[in-house]
């Protein structure tokens, strides 16, 4: 059961900073001028997973083009995060550890599934002042079309 929703069209994102594979902080503000994809996955090492991660890997030119950076979180330790990242071959794409407090930033953000312990399947883009303006939670076992994130940020 996920927790009760809490973010929307228009809404901005509470400020968070996790620690991406390589133990360097992130903090989400930090983007502020820049559009954001927050691309949740449910757990590492898991085939749709690593899937919707290595299709961030792939199209980082064009995110970049884009003015738009795009960020992997989910709720798994930092050491899982970096060796994942090695075994799919990510070195640009930063993902990032929603470990401890364990799932602290997807509760905040309404995405916590907490019989599971997980988040959910999810992408949030946030414009330049971190205001959501693109939404859409998966079905756990569905691959985001990294298509339509690409054609929703070309406008």
């Amino acid at each position: 059961m996920a927790e009760k929703k809490i973010l929307s069209i228009g809404k901005r994102v509470r400020d968070f900073t996790l620690t991406d594979q390589d133990g360097k902080p992130v903090q989400l503000s930090s983007f502020r001028g820049k559009k954001v994809l927050l691309s949740w996955h449910p757990l590492a090492w898991t085939s749709v997973c690593s899937l919707q991660m290595k299709s961030l890997e792939k199209n980082r030119r064009a995110f970049a083009k884009l003015d738009t950076v795009a960020l992997g979180l989910s709720v798994d330790p930092v050491p899982s995060k970096r060796a994942w990242a090695a075994s799919l071959k990510i070195r640009e794409t930063r993902l990032l550890s929603d470990f401890w407090p364990h799932g602290k930033t997807a509760k905040a953000q309404g995405l916590f599934r907490s019989d599971d312990g997980i988040s959910e399947r999810a992408n949030l883009i946030l414009d330049e002042k971190g205001r959501i303006i693109f939404l859409k939670v998966y079905p756990i076992r569905q691959l985001p079309d990294i298509g339509e994130i690409l054609a929703f940020l070309k406008g």
